[in-house]
């Protein structure tokens, strides 16, 4: 499957395409940046973090140097939350076409089980953990 579309932030216009092929994640030809976001969950709960902004989001980072997309998830999951992923399912790529070249986004579905309470992100990006039910992630 693939779904083509524009969508407009306050940066511009960009040209937005998505698809289900995960062979994408070994070419990045024109690639600039590499990124993950991952819908875990929790018991059934919905694995969501927040910076100290207004935004809670799912899980999600930077790929590394040398490092695959599924071996970031899994990483992004610990640091962001302190959990560990039980199952992980490749979902999607999107692919953001931006002035610098492409923003490559892979996309996962992970079960996860607490290693222990969230205490803080390495990094010091998040701050707050919460398990939401999936229905309310609108709110």
């Amino acid at each position: 499957m693939e779904i083509k579309t524009d969508i407009t932030t306050k940066s511009g216009t960009f040209k937005v395409v998505y698809r289900e092929d995960d062979s994408l994640l070994e070419n990045d030809e024109g690639v600039y940046k590499k990124v993950v976001h991952i819908f875990a969950f929790c018991d059934g709960k919905l694995v969501i973090v927040n910076d100290g902004s207004e935004h809670w989001t799912p899980v999600g980072g930077h790929v590394e140097s040398g490092e695959k997309y599924d071996e970031a998830a899994i990483r992004e999951v610990k640091e962001e939350s302190n959990m560990k992923v039980l199952s992980i399912e490749f979902i999607g790529v999107q692919d953001v076409y931006e002035e610098k070249g492409i923003c490559r986004q892979a996309r996962y579905f992970c079960i996860v089980e607490p290693h222990g309470p969230f205490v803080s992100d390495p990094d010091g990006d998040i701050i707050e953990i919460k398990l939401i039910n999936p229905a309310d992630y609108k709110k």
